[in-house]
């Protein structure tokens, strides 16, 4: 990669990372279908401001409307909402690190839907290291709490969503501006996830302290606006899996948040099912170096 897409690549990662702590904090004072449609409404916002700003032209016609717009659900609203819903029941840190499963499920994709990107030995091994991982984190909970399970399930099932929109997003926006592939998804999950809200939070339970909006704005305005245009603009620049590997960063900054600020517990099932599934996403992408010429 070349230093820009290194220099976004870590500004990405280090925002994400820090998303989870933020959804914690947001989930004390409302729910999850609430801190979403905030979440979706101020990254709306934000992407709508910048378009207006530079001036970028709106796309034309069904063909070019529809992928982004499928993209609110597959990649914005039925994930976010699964990680929020899952952090109810889970900690932070927790949520980060099985989020990083979202490049092993996009090999697993890609292999089938991109020509490029086929499974190989080491994308084999990496996929067992991951999944070997996922049953030490989930082993924590065995027995003890049908909640946190399902809080883990909810997690790994929005990693899967991530990793299908993501192969799908470089199928078919390629000739999209980066800012319309933020913002095109963002109108549709917003709409889905004020009309979830409505349907399903009732009473709607308003914000009411001030670090809860600071929450909601940063993962709106950061953690969904900018970040959106800078993932977007990376998949097409070095592909889908290789931007999977941002939540590389997910877990050493969501465990170092979680604990030092929301005093989670550090487990040795925390810090194992880590070092398996990091070593998992090291293995599945490791590439031999051409041996040199003599």
């Amino acid at each position: 990669m070349k230093p820009k897409h290194w220099a976004a690549f870590i500004l990405l990662g280090a925002i994400w990372s820090s998303s989870f702590m933020w959804i914690k904090i947001a989930l004390q004072d409302v729910g999850p279908f609430t801190l979403v449609g905030f979440r979706t409404l101020f990254g709306l916002l934000f992407s709508l401001a910048v378009i207006f700003i530079q001036r970028v032209p709106w796309p034309k016609g069904f063909k070019e409307w529809f992928p982004l717009l499928l993209l609110g659900i597959t990649n914005v609203a039925a994930p976010f909402f699964l990680i929020s819903w899952g952090e109810k029941h889970i900690d932070s840190s927790m949520a980060s690190i099985l989020d990083a499963t979202v490049p092993l499920f996009t090999i697993l994709i890609a292999h089938y839907l991109l020509h490029d990107d086929k499974i190989t030995l080491p994308k084999v091994i990496g996929l067992l290291l991951g999944f070997a991982g996922v049953v030490v984190l989930m082993s924590k909970d065995l027995g003890v709490s049908q909640n946190s399970m399902l809080g883990q399930l909810a997690v790994i099932v929005a990693s899967m969503f991530y990793a299908g929109s993501g192969v799908y997003l470089r199928k078919t926006t390629e000739d999209t501006p980066a800012v319309f592939r933020s913002a095109g998804p963002l109108i549709s999950a917003s709409v889905a996830m004020w009309l979830a809200t409505a349907a399903f939070e009732r009473p709607m339970k308003m914000p009411e302290l001030a670090v809860t909006w600071v929450a909601l704005l940063w993962l709106g305005l950061v953690g969904s606006g900018f970040a959106f245009i800078v993932c977007y603009w990376l998949i097409h620049e070095i592909g889908p899996t290789k931007t999977s590997m941002v939540t590389f960063l997910f877990p050493v900054g969501g465990v170092t948040l979680g604990v030092i600020f929301l005093h989670e517990e550090l487990t040795w099932q925390l810090l194992t099912g880590t070092l398996l599934i990091i070593a998992s996403l090291v293995v599945a992408n490791w590439r031999p170096s051409p041996d040199a010429s003599p």
